[in-house]
């Protein structure tokens, strides 16, 4: 980008131009056509600077546009979902629809742990809301090598496929299964 030294700049005498062809309605980008060797966004910066009043939209623009009636016979347009991407590879999951009642397990009093009585063999399973004064761990024999008993291994960790399969309750850990 050059210098021009002929460029005037903002004289007084092109502010009192610039405030009439505001005052007189016309367009950031007109009034810097008319002035010459100004930008659209030079014209924007000077007109906040010298703080004129903002003009009120064209009625136009301002107003939404009045939508035509529906007639009775024409049925209602239904906004269908929006698939994001290349869904041609996607997946198609089938879910249960009703839902599956979890399995309920009782632990003894004795087996339950608090978070500070866990050891390296305990089954670190949570049992109940965390912020719930019954909250406990199960604290049972965890497996060789686990983090959990031969039970909660069983919901811990399942296949894919027997993810897909199992339907929701798998997924949040309580669906029913084989366990040793």
């Amino acid at each position: 980008m050059s210098l021009n030294y002929s460029d005037p700049g903002w004289t007084d005498e092109r502010v009192t131009i610039l405030k009439q062809l505001w005052s007189d309605g016309l367009s950031a980008s007109q009034i810097a056509a008319e002035l010459g060797y100004i930008k659209r966004n030079a014209v924007i910066g000077k007109v906040h600077r010298l703080g004129l009043s903002r003009r009120a939209k064209s009625p136009s623009s301002a107003a939404p546009r009045p939508r035509k009636q529906r007639s009775a016979g024409q049925p209602m347009r239904v906004q269908r979902p929006q698939l994001g991407g290349n869904t041609g590879l996607a997946y198609d999951y089938e879910f249960e629809t009703d839902p599956v009642e979890a399995p309920e397990i009782i632990i003894p009093f004795a087996q339950r742990k608090l978070l500070t009585q866990l050891t390296s063999n305990s089954c670190r399973w949570p049992v109940g809301d965390p912020s719930g004064p019954d909250f406990f761990f199960c604290g049972g024999d965890a497996a060789e090598g686990r983090s959990y008993c031969s039970f909660h291994c069983c919901l811990a960790y399942q296949p894919p496929s027997d993810r897909r399969r199992a339907g929701k309750w798998a997924r949040r850990g309580t669906s029913g299964g084989t366990f040793a």
